[in-house]
């Protein structure tokens, strides 16, 4: 069912349900109200009928003729009956001998009065002490009247019930309307919205209320959806790219080594290449791994010297092609040797310090790379700073984000792993790792190792 539909029937079925049970009340008040006075108005002309027929003895005659005249005027459709201690008619009408029993007549005179309801009047009696004697004077009006009014009142209240209900089912359809207008343009803008335009939001409609929020978070689901998709995107990027060099190098090997026999040693030779190559992959399968997270095994006690570390880095920088012309000024600031000597895996504590230095190779603008270890309150601190081109403040909370690369990258290759994966390795070493960066004023990454 949709929600203009339900929204509709709600507030429908609320006001039949508020409307029947407030008509009901009122029923039952106005039934009971109407009663009661027309029990009163009885019980008056069963006083006056009795002062009618018993005291016209003892009244003055100008003063029953008054007493006559009030009685005429609300004698009509009204029967009366004066009963005496025999229980016989001595006065007015012989009322209905199956109401007005010998048990009804004892009854006013034990409770003075008596007053109920047949099927079709209304009777009230009351126990009256004359000089005459003691007599039940009784009333009998019809009910004709009283059926009338409550069947015209529950008529009216049910016409009311029904023009209310229609009142109600257009009002509801309306406001629903209105009220749903902003998720209909929701509907058509989700609706638009294809897997290669994750990136565009919903416009924000301004209900401030919670069509307003519901906008929010899905805008900010499509935008998690949109990195999602470009880290998948960068994820096939990264691994064509890492594997396509040592495949297609296995590749060669075999298809030259299969031309013509071999010697042994040449064997021996092409095997080594290859299983180099095959070494190449298992790497960049582990460096996945540990990007994963499913790769975490427990971090080697072991210690290292963190000069030689930067020492086995720069000669491994100086070697890649690309980074022949790169500038690295390694400095110690260190009185104490000791302090050189850190705990941990060195293996994934050189990887992450060694793709620090490889960005900041890469983003130097072939400026120098000043690379210092120092004392800071007794532990070593290992800074990595650049003049290069810098990290604009809005990318600056996204770097450690796995394959995401910064807006002002230009032409320099990379794959958006390198920041986020020394993060992972960092953190398993127990390793503080922090980077402040401007734009177009370079990049300096603090490394404070713990101590031992």
């Amino acid at each position: 069912m949709k929600i203009r539909n339900r929204l509709t029937l709600i507030s429908s079925l609320t006001f039949g349900v508020v409307f029947v049970t407030a008509a009901f009340i009122i029923y039952i008040a106005f039934y009971q109200s109407s009663e009661k006075r027309i029990f009163n108005d009885l019980q008056r002309i069963c006083l006056l009928s009795a002062i009618y027929y018993l005291e016209k003895d003892e009244l003055p005659i100008d003063q029953h003729k008054q007493i006559k005249e009030q009685y005429n005027e609300n004698i009509q459709d009204v029967e009366v009956g004066v009963y005496n201690k025999e229980n016989n008619v001595a006065y007015g009408d012989n009322l209905s001998t199956n109401s007005i029993t010998p048990q009804i007549l004892n009854k006013a005179r034990e409770n003075r009065k008596v007053m109920f309801k047949s099927k079709d009047h209304f009777y009230f009696g009351i126990f009256y002490q004359d000089n005459q004697g003691d007599f039940v004077v009784f009333v009998k009006a019809t009910d004709r009247d009283f059926k009338a009014q409550t069947h015209e009142l529950m008529i009216i209240m049910m016409i009311v019930l029904l023009a209310g209900l229609l009142v109600i089912y257009i009002l509801s359809r309306f406001l629903s309307k209105v009220a749903y207008k902003p998720i209909n343009t929701v509907i058509k803008q989700v609706n638009e919205i294809e897997a290669s335009s994750l990136d565009e939001t919903i416009v924000n409609v301004n209900t401030h209320d919670e069509v307003q929020k519901l906008i929010e978070t899905y805008n900010n689901l499509l935008q998690r959806l949109s990195n999602t998709f470009k880290t998948q995107k960068n994820f096939i990027n990264y691994i064509s790219h890492e594997f396509k060099t040592p495949l297609a190098s296995i590749s060669g090997h075999l298809e030259v080594f299969a031309q013509k026999e071999r010697s042994p040693e040449e064997y021996q030779e092409m095997t080594g290449k290859v299983l180099n190559n095959v070494y190449e992959i298992e790497q960049i399968l582990n460096t996945l791994m540990i990007l994963s997270g499913l790769k975490a095994e427990a971090v080697g006690k072991e210690t290292f010297r963190a000069d030689e570390m930067l020492w086995d880095i720069s000669d491994k920088i100086s070697n890649v092609k690309e980074f022949a012309n790169a500038k690295l000024r390694i400095t110690l600031k260190i009185e104490d040797e000791k302090l050189l000597t850190v705990k941990g895996n060195e293996s994934e504590i050189g990887m992450a310090a060694y793709n620090i230095i490889e960005n900041a190779v890469k983003y130097s603008e072939n400026e120098p790379v000043e690379i210092t270890l120092l004392n800071s309150d007794n532990q070593l601190q290992l800074t990595i700073k650049d003049s290069g081109r810098g990290i604009n403040a809005n990318d600056l909370n996204h770097i450690r984000e796995t394959f995401y690369r910064g807006s002002n990258v230009g032409n320099v290759q990379g794959s958006g792993i390198g920041l986020s994966l020394a993060s992972i390795l960092f953190a398993k070493n127990n390793v503080s790792f922090k980077i402040n960066s401007k734009e177009n004023e370079g990049t300096e990454a603090v490394i404070t190792f713990p101590k031992l």
